[in-house]
This record gives C-alpha cells, sequence and structure tokens, in this order.
C-alpha cells in the first residue's frame, strides 16, 4: 500500500504539471491570435495553482485512486474570448490544438528520456541511486499521461478540445446540430468509458509506444 501511495503522489505530480502545461498552451496561443483572456487572467503560467479545479483535479483522482471508479478528471479551462481573435476560425482551431499538441510534444520528451534510462539502467542506478526508481517512475508516468491527455482531448466530443476543431470544419448548418451535443459532452464519455469503446481508441497509441520502447 505505501508504494501505491508513493507512486500515487508521483502520479499526482506528473499529472498537474501537464494539465498546467496543456492549459498554459492554450492560454499562450490565445494571446498569439489575440486574445489576452487567459494572459490577464494568470494562465500563461506552469503553476499548477493558477489551473487546479478542487473537484476535477483533485477531488475526482484522489476518489478514483481510493476506490477504483472510473472517474474522469479536469484542469479549470483556459476562457476565450472569440471576440478579440484576430481570425475567429483558424484561431479557436490553433488554439484547441495547442493543449493535446503540448501534451504530444511532453510525451516525446518524457519517450526520449524513458528510452535513454532503459538503455543506460546500470549508469542511471549508478548516477542516481536512490531516486533512480522515482525518476523511472516519474518517465513512465509521464509518458503514458501525456499520451493519453493528447489522444482523449483531440476526440470531437463536448467539452474536450476536438470538438471545437470539428465545429469550425464543419458547415454552418452541421456545425450548430453538431453544437446541440454540448450538454450531453460528459453521459457521451461516460459511455465510452464504461463501455470499454475509450480504451480501444487509446489502444494504437499505446501499442506503438510498448513497441518502440522494446
Amino acid at each position: 500500500m505505501e508504494r501505491n501511495v508513493a507512486d500515487f503522489i508521483l502520479l499526482f505530480v506528473v499529472l498537474l504539471f501537464s494539465l498546467s502545461f496543456h492549459e498554459a498552451s492554450h492560454a499562450w496561443t490565445a494571446l498569439r491570435f489575440g486574445d489576452d483572456t487567459g494572459y490577464l487572467m494568470g494562465r500563461v503560467t506552469l503553476n499548477p495553482l493558477a489551473h487546479i479545479d478542487v473537484f476535477g483535479t483533485v477531488l475526482f483522482p484522489v476518489i478514483a485512486f481510493l476506490t477504483g471508479w472510473p472517474l474522469i478528471g479536469w484542469a479549470k479551462p483556459v476562457p476565450v474570448n472569440t471576440a478579440r481573435l484576430t481570425d475567429v476560425k483558424k484561431g479557436h482551431i490553433y488554439i484547441s490544438l495547442a493543449g493535446p499538441g503540448s501534451n504530444l510534444l511532453l510525451a516525446i520528451v518524457f519517450f526520449v528520456g524513458l528510452k535513454l534510462f532503459l538503455m543506460n539502467q546500470g549508469l542511471a542506478v549508478e548516477i542516481l541511486g536512490g531516486f533512480a526508481n522515482p525518476a523511472f517512475q516519474i518517465l513512465r508516468f509521464g509518458l503514458w499521461v501525456n499520451v493519453a491527455l493528447a489522444v482523449f482531448n483531440v476526440l470531437p466530443i463536448p467539452p474536450l478540445d476536438g470538438h471545437w476543431v470539428l465545429y469550425h470544419l464543419l458547415p454552418y448548418h452541421a456545425a450548430q446540430v453538431f453544437d446541440q451535443l454540448r450538454p450531453y459532452g460528459f453521459i457521451l464519455l461516460y459511455i465510452l468509458l464504461l463501455t470499454g469503446i475509450l480504451s480501444y481508441i487509446f489502444l494504437p497509441a499505446f501499442w506503438l509506444i510498448n513497441a518502440a520502447l522494446r
């Protein structure tokens, strides 16, 4: 149990950092396209305190760890004022993709770190000593968490980032019909989760990474 708690603490730290990077990327990209709303709210930062949602970021992960319940967590979303964007369609698409794109970037960094660790385990243990295992766990958690966040957030389901991308790519009337799904987004996500369909969506990415690590 002690090791599980220690692993959960490391996983939680990695999750906080990854979510903070994700939300800060949204705010930074919005600023590039003319909307300083997130910037003025202090969201262009890696400080997790600026991005934490008490329920989605803290309470839900803790409850999921203690009970094993399949709870979907979240960070505080960065508000976007589309009226301030220099190009609404292009800007909103890029802002939406910035979140999962940032997680993909982190996944690559963690993958390279983990691959180097596995190729040089003896040297890593010699240099890091007792910190070798926590370092390995951080690299492993960082890789899987960020791959999961990248894949999950590009799904075209409200309120995920992918739904805004699809919304702007659809013809106007189709986009208005699609927008009616927004109140039911979490229900659709839990259907995917509880039926196991979500795991099949992640499977190709996880298989490729395992193959590359081997």
